[in-house]
């Protein structure tokens, strides 16, 4: 074991995480503010750290893809400043009570918003997480202990360095943010111990790593194992808006997590929609099919579907395609595979978008509207931490309220109880 203490690190991020949940929005802003400028002031420097992790990247055989998420050019880091600058805008969600109610005894009781205390992020690969991740919590009220990838260490320790200088001009404990220099897994592994010291995990990367931390850890995870969407095409659909839905949530990004991954058509439709269907697939991207018995001749070159691939999060331009009987045939089908995720309906009936609504109960549920919205920013929380497909305490896109929690608060005038 090295001689970096996590102990030490998670009960100095406790000490400062009462230091930050009582700044009040300005100081906050005013630092948020600081570090943004500070980040961009600093982009030479920051850039000639990430490319000893891109040199080191290249060395080690990491594929393009991951490069490119490792990549920080002056465009991203001025894309950085902005999501921070962007966070200075939300309303800060600690303080404020709501549900004030007036008691029979003449007491007024209510719920006030509070901090979590001390989170925890695990993540892979992109150093704007570390940046963006520290500004949501300082936001927030929060002390944030920072666990980024090996291939990314010179980035994130560069950035650290960027909001420990502006913290402590500010007059405030650089603790608030800590970014763990260990790369070992034998870190990890402390850093999930600290059940004491540390409120809250958030790992953000592939399955295998949210796994292995919701399996390791003694303090609450919020887990996102991977994104199953599905989106069902109705009986009563609108095939032009089915067919736009369909292609721009498998083929914008089929990398991100709120891509499609199966595709649900009802037999009454199917023979006019997977005509439509194969044919965009094929022109926007040339998407591997694996479909079922009823619809594998629509589709050149696919292969037959197994239970397998109704599980399977592609993160690719794959999809799984299956025709089903009735409308509870798809809610059937999304309920046994679902990953809780995002769920999509194609209709233009209102009382089946009202069913789809109420029967499935994924983190987002959407009707006529494609996957690719189910984002913290998309959805108007601003910037997002993660997303929560685990029901406690936050579900879907996490943004600043969900990196709070509430406690009760009591006004009275002398009451006693009798």
């Amino acid at each position: 074991m090295s001689a970096f203490n996590m102990a030490a690190m998670a009960a100095q991020a406790k000490k400062a995480s009462r230091v930050a949940a009582q700044l009040t929005t300005l100081e906050k802003n005013t630092l948020l503010r600081a570090i943004a400028d500070s980040i961009e002031e600093n982009t030479t420097s920051i850039i000639a750290e990430n490319t000893k992790d891109i040199d080191s990247g290249r060395d080690k055989g990491l594929s393009e893809a991951m490069l490119d998420r490792l990549l920080l050019t002056e465009q991203r880091i001025k894309d950085i400043s902005s999501a921070i600058r962007e966070i200075i805008t939300l309303a800060d969600p600690v303080g404020d009570i709501a549900n004030l109610s007036l008691r029979p005894n003449g007491m007024q009781v209510g719920k006030m918003r509070i901090p979590l205390g001390v989170i925890s992020m695990i993540y892979e690969a992109r150093p704007n997480v570390t940046a963006e991740s520290a500004a949501l919590c300082i936001k927030s009220g929060n002390a944030v202990i920072l666990r980024g990838g090996s291939e990314a260490i010179h980035s994130n320790l560069a950035l650290a360095n960027c909001l420990h200088q502006v913290i402590e001009q500010q007059g405030f404990d650089k603790n608030v943010v800590s970014v763990i220099p260990d790369t070992s897994r034998g870190v990890i592994e402390e850093l999930l111990k600290q059940k004491e010291t540390i409120d809250l995990v958030i790992p953000r990367g592939g399955e295998g790593l949210i796994r292995y931390v919701t399996e390791n850890s003694q303090i609450p995870v919020i887990q996102h194992f991977k994104g199953v969407c599905h989106l069902f095409i109705d009986k009563s659909a609108d095939l032009t808006k089915a067919v736009n839905i369909l292609v721009n949530g498998k083929t914008q990004k089929p990398s991100a997590c709120n891509a499609f991954e199966t595709l649900l058509v009802h037999q009454e439709i199917s023979e006019q929609f997977l005509p439509l269907a194969a044919k965009a697939l094929a022109e926007a991207a040339q998407v591997k099919v694996h479909a079922c018995e009823n619809s594998i001749n629509y589709f050149d070159g696919g292969q037959l579907a197994t239970s397998d691939d109704y599980h399977a999060e592609y993160l690719a331009q794959e999809i799984a395609v299956k025709v089903v009987n009735s409308f509870d045939d798809a809610v059937s089908h999304i309920n046994e595979f679902t990953s809780d995720h995002t769920e999509v309906i194609v209709t233009q009936d209102i009382s089946r978008s009202q069913t789809f609504i109420r029967q499935i109960n994924s983190s987002v549920v959407m009707v006529n509207a494609s996957s690719r919205f189910s984002d913290g920013n998309q959805l108007g929380l601003g910037s997002e931490i993660g997303i929560s497909t685990s029901k406690l305490h936050a579900f879907g896109p996490m943004g600043l309220e969900a990196l709070t929690t509430e406690k009760f608060v009591v006004f009275g005038d002398g009451q006693i109880r009798e």
